[in-house]
């Protein structure tokens, strides 16, 4: 699998499903200006996906916000089972103190098995954290703070989410035709 695939089935999921479904509605303005940096990882350890996380996290603060927003630092060859992955985040967690980015940058995550806690592996309102590889969301503070000013109630986008899943379906989720 090659990294332009790799990106392309990541790309199609933020068109089709985070921006498509409004899933996150701060998403398609940071896309069409073209400020999501999509990064692919070769790690095939956790060790070495720290080390790729590390670069990117220090890239990321860095870089001119008005040029990389946010990165996707997607990894289709480590922590393919959800468990392990969602282990994985306190590390990542952990990386990002280390680095003294603690209340700069945070790192979000998405998996194609992601199932939050209290849910069967199938229920619909889990497809707002999948994506078609692991992956890894770097965001800046100041870029949270910016949208949650931006928009009275946040709290109603998981709410909203899960209306739209809902409606959707399982069914109408495999119809996206999304890799995953």
């Amino acid at each position: 699998m090659s990294h332009d695939q790799v990106i392309q089935d990541t790309r199609d999921w933020v068109v089709k499903a985070v921006i498509g479904l409004n899933l996150c509605p701060f998403a398609k303005s940071v896309h069409v200006n073209e400020r999501i940096r999509y990064v692919v990882s070769d790690a095939t350890e956790p060790e070495q996906l720290l080390k790729d996380l590390a670069r990117e996290l220090l890239a990321l603060n860095r870089a001119d916000p008005e040029e990389t927003e946010t990165t996707l630092v997607v990894h289709p060859f480590v922590l393919h089972d959800f468990l392990d992955f969602n282990d994985f985040l306190g590390a990542a967690d952990a990386l990002t103190e280390d680095l003294e980015l603690d209340g700069i940058l945070q790192v979000a995550s998405f998996h194609p098995d992601y199932q939050f806690e209290g849910t069967a592996p199938d229920d619909v309102e889990n497809f707002s954290n999948r994506s078609p590889y692991p992956t890894l969301h770097l965001l800046r503070e100041e870029s949270i703070t910016r949208a949650v000013e931006s928009m009275p109630d946040t709290a109603a986008i998981f709410e909203s989410n899960l209306d739209t899943l809902a409606r959707l379906g399982l069914d109408g989720w495999r119809k996206l035709g999304l890799k995953g």
